[in-house]
Formats: structure tokens, C-alpha cells, sequence
């Protein structure tokens, strides 16, 4: 019985994990150009819900597909891995540990604002034959982004939380 009930609970997780893939990538369609980045708010939403919903692993390998499709599909750039899989890391270990809301959200536009950002100069300079003007370059940029991302995660949980949705989403 244990055995079926895992079988289960990872099937759920994978089918919610893709749910949130697609909408990230999908979601990317409403990117805005900022200094050379693309800023996409859906992407960090879609890691907040993750670490709510799946957790910290989760939310990586959901941020790593759909940077990975993104490019593939000619809508994004190799700033998509470290931007989006920092935060996602980030939020879902201070969610794990927490389990605050606010808290995640500051750790989503921490984490890929700062972090992501600082991490986004390498990937910028070996991987793509950018010249970036600093090594802070991306962080404004990215913060921006995760910024409204980070807002309208917190926005659609609350609601989720107040109608006992996200308890529901939780258990299954």
C-alpha cells in the first residue's frame, strides 16, 4: 500500500512540476528587454509556486526545463539557467525551512536579483562572448523581473491560501 501511495504522490508532483513548466515557458512570451536580458516575471512566479507547492529540488529542475525549452524555442537566452535556477533554489530552501510566504518571495527576488545576477556574468562573458559592462550588470535587471514575478506569486497564494485551495494542493 506505502508503495502505491509514493507511485502516486510522485506522479502528482510530475504532473504538477510539468503543469508549471509549460506555464513557465508559455509565460515567457511576456518578456520584456532589459539591458540585454530578458525579463520574464512568469518564470519567477512559476519558482515560488514550486517551492510552495513541490520544493526546493523541484523547483530547480522545473526553472532548468523551462530555460532549457525557452532556448531551444529561440525565446530565451543562456541567462535563463542561472537567473531562474538560483531563485528557485533559494526561495525553495527558505520555504522548506520557513514555510512563510513573505519570506520566500524576498528569497525568489533575493535570489535571482543578487545571486542569479552575479551568476549571470560568467554565463555572459565564457558562454555567450558578451562583453558585460560589470560584474553587477544583470542584478538590476534581473531583480526587476523577479521582482514583479515575486509580487504576483505572493498575490495569487494569499488567495489561494485564504480559500484553503493551496492546503488541498499541499496533501495531493
Amino acid at each position: 500500500m506505502q508503495k502505491n501511495r509514493t507511485t502516486h504522490s510522485t506522479t502528482a508532483k510530475l504532473a504538477v512540476a510539468g503543469l508549471l513548466t509549460a506555464a513557465a515557458v508559455a509565460g515567457s512570451l511576456l518578456s520584456v528587454p532589459v539591458a540585454g536580458s530578458k525579463c520574464a516575471p512568469v518564470q519567477h512566479m512559476v519558482n515560488v509556486f514550486a517551492a510552495v507547492i513541490l520544493g526546493p529540488w523541484w523547483g530547480v529542475g522545473i526553472a532548468f526545463c523551462a530555460s532549457f525549452l525557452r532556448n531551444l524555442m529561440g525565446i530565451g537566452s543562456l541567462l535563463a539557467f542561472p537567473g531562474s535556477m538560483v531563485g528557485a533554489l533559494c526561495c525553495g530552501i527558505v520555504y522548506h525551512f520557513t514555510k512563510r510566504l513573505d519570506v520566500t518571495c524576498i528569497a525568489e527576488a533575493l535570489g535571482t536579483g543578487v545571486l542569479g545576477g552575479l551568476a549571470a556574468y560568467p554565463v555572459a562573458k565564457l558562454l555567450m562572448g558578451l562583453e558585460p559592462g560589470g560584474f553587477t550588470v544583470y542584478m538590476i535587471p534581473f531583480f526587476i523581473s523577479t521582482l514583479a514575478g515575486s509580487i504576483l506569486a505572493y498575490i495569487v497564494l494569499r488567495v489561494l491560501e485564504k480559500s484553503h485551495v493551496l492546503e488541498q494542493m499541499r496533501e495531493n
